[in-house]
């Protein structure tokens, strides 16, 4: 797997803080910095995502898909599936994750509660690179809820 992150400042960008990544499967993607009001030539314009937001956006993205494989190759009819990331901080440099809590919604037609808990836990504990690297810096906490459709 590889990936490049290239800095878009020194084009003359509307951002001093942008980055563009392209990754090895060709795909783009577009980040910011946060805007500086004390030193606007330093910070970002909001254009697009922080670093950090990708990375745990990432993590949301990686356990989705092992939750809503495992559910499939258990034969359930999973319709949906959303999990909502919630993190903190360190308050000091390296600003590290040191909570994150995922709160997952499952919907399907007949999915026992117990099979979305455990393809949470297989997961967590098995499947999911980006949560379990994480995990070794925050506490991380899961809760789900099952809807039927």
């Amino acid at each position: 797997m590889e990936c490049t992150v290239s800095w878009t400042g020194a084009l003359g960008t509307r951002s001093g803080m942008g980055f563009v990544a392209e990754t090895g499967s060709g795909h783009t993607l577009v980040m910011d910095g946060a805007p500086d009001l004390d030193k606007p030539e330093m910070g970002g314009l909001n254009l697009a995502p922080r670093p950090l937001e990708t990375m745990l956006a990432a993590t949301g993205g990686c356990t989705a898909y092992d939750v809503v494989l495992i559910l499939r190759r258990g034969r359930f009819e999973v319709r949906g599936c959303t999990v909502k990331l919630t993190a903190e901080r360190a308050e000091l440099d390296p600003k590290v994750f040191t909570r994150i809590n995922m709160h997952f919604t499952v919907t399907g037609k007949a999915i026992p509660a117990a099979a979305v808990e455990r393809a949470i836990a297989l997961s967590h504990e098995k499947y999911c690179s980006a949560s379990i690297m994480l995990a070794k810096t925050a506490e991380i906490s899961t809760s789900f809820e099952l809807l039927e459709s």
